[in-house]
Parts: structure tokens; C-alpha cells; sequence
């Protein structure tokens, strides 16, 4: 037992960054994405007698991915609901404090990131920041090598549309 868990810590915990950041993308809140990733990494260790080698960061973020599915199908109602966000919701401040160019430009792209679709948001996180292939996006996803191209082409030009509308909410509102 004391093995199997010593094995687990060394082919699986090194991933928890990576998890907790799929987790963060697809369900867009930091508690229960930490909620997510603990449940997935519980999951993951009760059933690491499963596991038969290969890319155990595939293997957990799968694991990650299917329990973030499965907690925002449980959570559907609660997407009308608008966390509170102090940053947001405080009064205007009369001092605006200027923002680096690239903390503005991670800023928009989050915000444009996150009103994307989740499986728009699942397939950009998973190919262009975790770097999975085609491959294996079709294989986790369960969809032709074609549907995940053309899903995420799709999923690229619509975070480029939110992006445009990002900016040009922000430059309007500047004026």
C-alpha cells in the first residue's frame, strides 16, 4: 500500500498545477475548482490500482476533466448566479491605478477566455496550453482527429471575436 501511494505522489502530484488550472478554466472559480481538482485527485488515488503506466498527466487531468463535467452538470443552476467579486462590485475608487501592458493583455484574455463555451474553453486549455496533440485530444474527447481540428479552429476564432469585443468594450469606455 505504502508503494502504491509513494508511486502516486511520484507520477501524479507533480501534475497539480496543471490540474488545478484545467479545473480553473472550465468551471471559472477558484473554490470550486479547487474542489474539483481535490475530488479528481481522490478519485485518482482510489483508483490508481488501475493505472497501467503511460502519461500519468494525461491520465489525471482526464480524471480532472471528467469530474469538472460532471460538477457543472450539477451546478447548472447555479451559472445565473453572479459570484461576488470585489475587484468588480467595490465603489469606484477617485485614483485608477495603471495596469502593466501584459497584465492587461492576460486580463482581457481571461475575460474573453471565460465566456467562451466550456468545450471551446477545454480544447484551447488542453491543446495550446497544456500541449496535447491532436491524438490525444481525440482519444480523451472521444471525437474524430477532424471534429477536434475543426472544433478547435472554431473554438480559436471565437476566443479571437471575444477578444475584439474585450478590447473594443474597454477603448469605448476609455473615450
Amino acid at each position: 500500500m505504502r508503494e502504491q501511494q509513494a508511486r502516486f505522489e511520484e507520477l501524479v502530484l507533480p501534475h497539480l498545477d496543471a490540474a488545478y488550472r484545467l479545473a480553473r478554466l472550465l468551471v471559472k472559480r477558484d473554490e470550486d475548482a479547487q474542489d474539483i481538482v481535490q475530488d479528481a485527485y481522490i478519485k485518482a488515488l482510489k483508483g490508481f490500482e488501475k493505472f497501467r503506466g503511460g502519461n500519468a498527466r494525461a491520465w489525471i487531468l482526464m480524471i480532472v476533466r471528467n469530474t469538472a463535467y460532471t460538477w457543472l452538470k450539477r451546478h447548472q443552476a447555479d451559472k445565473n448566479v453572479i459570484p461576488f467579486d470585489e475587484a468588480v462590485h467595490q465603489p469606484p475608487t477617485e485614483e485608477v491605478l495603471p495596469e502593466s501592458s501584459h497584465e492587461e493583455r492576460l486580463r482581457q484574455f481571461r475575460e474573453a477566455l471565460a465566456k467562451l463555451p466550456v468545450e471551446f474553453r477545454e480544447i484551447l486549455v488542453l491543446r495550446d496550453i497544456e500541449g496535447w496533440s491532436y491524438k490525444q485530444l481525440a482519444s480523451a474527447l472521444k471525437l474524430p482527429a477532424g471534429t477536434v481540428m475543426s472544433r478547435l479552429n472554431r473554438a480559436r476564432q471565437h476566443l479571437r471575436e471575444e477578444l475584439a469585443k474585450v478590447q473594443t468594450k474597454e477603448s469605448s469606455n476609455e473615450v
